[in-house]
């Protein structure tokens, strides 16, 4: 699995415990939580073009001028 991948999986779960602090009105918890949840969709993207450069490896380069 790529690192970014474990990276995510780790930063879910480990926010668990956050969210219900936030959902029981801690207001601090809540920052944590939305900073959280931004370096997840900044992983997210990271993997996303992991596994476009995975699908594309291999494919043979177009021609010039196409």
């Amino acid at each position: 699995m790529s690192a970014n991948y474990e990276r995510l999986v780790e930063l879910v779960g480990s926010t668990r415990e956050e969210v219900a602090k936030a959902e029981g009105g801690n207001k601090a918890a809540t920052s944590r939580v939305r900073k959280t949840m931004q370096e997840v969709k900044n992983l997210c993207q990271d993997i996303r073009k992991e596994m476009l450069a995975l699908r594309d490896r291999g494919k043979p380069a177009a021609p010039p001028g196409e």
